[in-house]
């Protein structure tokens, strides 16, 4: 089995390679939310790739919930309203930013795309101020 501390690296890998795919298999972004909101909205002969890779990418975990379970324990510090608060502000970010972290961060910046270099640096400082607010404003009790 692979030393814990490999596994981001072959994930990391793994998520390149399915990006490039897609970019070269089928000309798209591989930006989840793009995908799942074309699920949501499906158009004619767009639903089959974007099942497909979602349906990887839950077969994957599962995948990995057999090998690795101890990769899925989860201790979350945060109330349940917090964490639905979070939830729907990333919902929100995402639509407003048009695109995630994987079709912005992964996708976009490879490609030197500016607009996706903003929202990953916009991302990227929102995550650092909201943990240093929730952390030294708040003393981590949210």
């Amino acid at each position: 089995m692979l030393e814990n501390a490999l596994l981001p690296l072959v994930g990391g890998v793994l998520i390149g390679l399915s990006a490039v795919a897609v970019m070269a298999l089928l000309g798209r972004i591989a930006g989840i939310s793009g995908i799942v909101s074309g699920l949501l909205a499906p158009r004619r002969n767009d639903i089959s790739w974007r099942a497909l890779f979602v349906g990887g990418l839950v077969a994957g975990g599962l995948v990995m919930s057999l090998l690795q379970p101890e990769s899925f324990v989860v201790n979350v510090d945060r109330s349940l309203p917090a964490v639905a608060i979070a939830g729907l502000l990333v919902g929100f970010g995402t639509r407003l930013g048009s695109g995630c972290t994987s079709g912005h961060g992964v996708c976009g910046v490879s490609r030197l795309s500016p607009r996706s270099m903003v929202a990953t640096g916009t991302f990227m400082a929102t995550g650092i101020l909201t943990v240093l607010a929730i952390r030294h404003l708040f003393g981590g009790a949210i």
